[in-house]
């Protein structure tokens, strides 16, 4: 019973922390993702009309601040939670690295690192669309792929990835001689590791080796 009610106590807490870190990453991409909207229709209004954004406080640039913070917000504020919980639940996974659960939280933190960068990546392209033509953040995601599939930009999109790519892959060697590592040390012979500390630190330091090869 005792138990029972710290798991309960120990996953509100977790609630609780996963809404304290939503609402600051929320707040930090709305603000981030409205200037880089206010800039890129400033840009905008600059080249094709060049006499209306000629300073700080020019038509161009409050023309494109209004949008963002009015006819653009909603599409800003979806794009920034998509991001915001990702980051949350990457800090969550942070908070709880001294669980016994610790290899499975250091991964999930892992792969929730790498989505967030390949989101934020799109995002930035996407609300370029937003600011420039007034799209909704899903009719600038189709904007952005449909421009990425007829420039031939699927270079530039893996030059920027390819670092998550290679990061997936010595994962994955890291998980497999891990695996191995666990099963040569359950299944070797008596006595071989009898100075080992702890059984799991010969799975650990094979997914370190795998990893860093």
């Amino acid at each position: 019973g005792g138990q029972g009610q710290e798991i309960e106590q120990s996953n509100a807490n977790y609630g609780y922390l996963f809404l304290l870190f939503l609402s600051y990453f929320f707040t930090h991409q709305v603000i981030q993702n409205t200037m880089h909207v206010t800039v890129a229709g400033t840009v905008g209004t600059w080249w094709f009309s060049p006499d209306d954004a000629t300073s700080c406080c020019s038509s161009g640039m409050m023309g494109s601040l209004f949008r963002a913070l009015t006819t653009s917000f909603g599409s800003i504020c979806f794009g920034s939670l998509l991001v915001a919980i990702l980051q949350s639940l990457k800090a969550l996974a942070q908070s709880a690295r001294n669980n016994d659960n610790g290899i499975l939280i250091c991964i999930a933190e892992c792969i929730l690192g790498c989505l967030e960068s390949i989101l934020e990546y799109f995002n930035k392209w996407a609300f370029v669309y937003v600011g420039l033509y007034g799209y909704s953040y899903l009719e600038a995601g189709k904007n952005v792929f449909t421009l990425f599939k007829n420039r031939g930009w699927e270079a530039i999109i893996a030059d920027d990835l390819i670092g998550n790519v290679f990061f997936f892959l010595s994962l994955c060697v890291g998980l497999v001689c891990a695996a191995i590592g666990l099963a040569f040390g359950e299944n070797s012979p008596e006595g071989w590791f009898d100075d080992s500390p702890n059984p799991g630190s010969i799975g650990a330091t094979c997914a370190g080796l795998g990893f860093v090869a």
